[in-house]
C-alpha cells in the first residue's frame, strides 16, 4: 500500500503499474492481483484504509476528549501526524482522486463528509452560535494548510515542521473567534 501511494505520487496514476508497485513492495504484479482485482481497487484501498485510520482515531479522541476543546487540540494534534506521515497520500488523493469510478470516489467523498462533520460539530461545541455553513468554511481552511505539507518540499526537520503546523492551525482556528467564544464574521 505504502509503495502504491509512494509511486502514484511521484509518478501519477497513469504512469505506474501494477508490476512496478509490487517490484517496490518486494512481490510480483501477480500477487497483487490476488487480493486486489486491479490498480484502481489498490488504490481506492490505500485511500479508504488512511481514511478510516483517521476518522477511528478523530471518534477515539472526541470520546475521550473532557472538553469541547481538549477535543478540537487533540484533533488538531492527529491531523498534523496524519499530513506528515502521510503526504504521499494526500498528494495521491488531491492529484488522483479524479481517476476513480463513481462508486469509488463518492463513498470516499462521503467519508469525507464524515470526517469534516465530526470537527464542526466539536467547533461548534467551541464557538455556539455560529452556523454550520461558517463552521465548515473554518474547518476546511484548516484542512488545506495541514494538507499543504504535502505540497512543498519541507525545508524543515519533521519536528519543526509539525509544530509550525499546530501553531499556523491554531492561529486560523483562534482568528476566527471572538472574544467571548464564538467565531467570528468579519470579512
Amino acid at each position: 500500500m505504502a509503495a502504491t501511494a509512494s509511486l502514484v505520487a511521484e509518478r501519477g496514476y497513469h504512469q505506474v503499474g501494477v508490476d512496478e508497485i509490487g517490484a517496490a513492495a518486494g512481490v510480483s504484479g501477480a500477487a497483487i492481483y490476488r487480493h486486489f482485482a486491479g490498480k484502481q481497487d489498490l488504490l481506492v484501498a490505500v485511500i479508504e484504509r488512511a481514511v478510516d485510520a483517521l476518522m477511528g482515531k478523530a471518534r477515539g479522541i472526541v470520546a475521550a476528549s473532557g472538553s469541547p476543546t481538549e477535543a478540537l487540540d487533540h484533533l488538531v494534534r492527529a491531523h498534523v501526524a496524519f499530513a506528515m506521515s502521510e503526504t504521499a497520500l494526500i498528494t495521491v488523493y488531491d492529484q488522483e482522486s479524479h481517476n476513480l469510478d463513481d462508486v469509488p470516489r463518492r463513498r470516499l467523498r462521503r467519508q469525507q463528509r464524515a470526517y469534516t462533520e465530526l470537527w464542526i460539530d466539536v467547533l461548534e461545541q467551541v464557538a455556539p452560535g455560529e452556523s454550520r455553513a461558517s463552521l465548515s468554511v473554518s474547518v476546511h481552511a484548516v484542512f488545506g494548510l495541514l494538507n499543504s505539507v504535502a505540497d512543498h518540499h519541507r525545508r524543515l526537520d519533521d519536528e519543526a515542521c509539525a509544530a509550525k503546523l499546530y501553531d499556523m492551525a491554531w492561529m486560523a482556528i483562534r482568528g476566527a473567534i471572538r472574544p467571548e467564544g464564538t467565531l467570528s464574521t468579519r470579512r
